[in-house]
């Protein structure tokens, strides 16, 4: 067995752990919470009554508020850190079988969870910590830190390019229920497996929206040299409910959102891991 051949052995071995399993299955839990606290906080925008960050900082914060909150924050922290392990040893190893554009596709999205998932998991320490850790306000500052260097408007606006392809790619990736290859469907019983796909469909597109509008809003803030323009879901949702269409769409994607969080905690017992 040669050397790389050994390093892919041991990193499947450990993707295939139980307590990793386990913590993983956790994290989506905490990841479904995260989002539900994350469309009400949406919903709460569209009716004009929050000021709060609308994105998932938004929701980390609210749980930290409440009683227990820090003690829940750092499981949930905990569970987003084994699910960023366990994505990363996904990108890493990839499935098994023939490496087809399908397969190496999916590796690039794994890392891409990877990301996400630590990223989160950084922000619930922090906000452990006592920071006031704020997606919008780190984003906003990223882009007006970039846009005073040379070329850095430009880099700005292909940041958004590649935010608003991720969005749409996930609206498309719910529509084509590109989802259901994760999940363990023979083990659902029967009458589950119907809701379950709906509310993964309506949770993707759902973010899939709220993606697109972030990155076309970076785009803009780069093409009118305004950073506040770049924060994010926080910036995109705002934006929405400053127009009477917007308000609906808003509600919509409010109630698809927490549609993926339903969908999170189904996950939690059904995904392949």
């Amino acid at each position: 067995m040669t050397a790389a051949s050994n390093v892919k052995h041991t990193a499947s071995r450990a993707a295939e752990s139980k307590p990793l399993e386990l913590l993983a299955r956790g994290g989506f839990i905490g990841y479904g919470i995260i989002h539900l606290l994350f469309a009400w906080i949406a919903l709460q925008v569209a009716l004009g009554g929050s000021g709060q960050d609308s994105d998932q900082s938004g929701a980390l914060q609210t749980i930290a508020k409440q009683p227990f909150g820090k003690t829940l924050l750092i499981v949930i922290a905990v569970g987003l850190i084994a699910m960023a392990i366990w994505q990363a040893f996904e990108a890493a190893i990839g499935e098994s079988g023939p490496q087809d554009r399908r397969a190496m596709a999916e590796r690039v999205l794994s890392g891409a969870r990877t990301l996400l998932y630590g990223y989160l998991a950084w922000n619930a320490i922090k906000i452990v910590q006592g920071a006031g850790s704020s997606m919008g306000d780190s984003n906003s500052s990223n882009a007006s830190g970039l846009m005073a260097s040379e070329g850095g408007r430009i880099l700005v606006g292909l940041i958004g390019l590649v935010v608003l392809g991720i969005g749409v790619g996930m609206a498309i990736y719910g529509y084509k229920k590109k989802f259901q290859r994760h999940l363990n469907t023979q083990q659902m019983p029967a009458g589950t497996r119907q809701p379950i796909v709906r509310l993964g469909m309506a949770g993707y597109m759902a973010k899939g929206t709220a993606y697109a509008i972030a990155g076309l809003l970076v785009v803009l803030a780069a093409v009118n040299y305004d950073p506040k323009q770049a924060r994010g879901l926080d910036a995109a949702l705002k934006t929405l409910a400053d127009y009477s269409w917007g308000v609906w769409l808003l509600v919509l994607i409010a109630a698809g959102i927490a549609a993926f969080g339903v969908y999170c905690l189904a996950q939690a017992k059904y995904r392949k891991i």
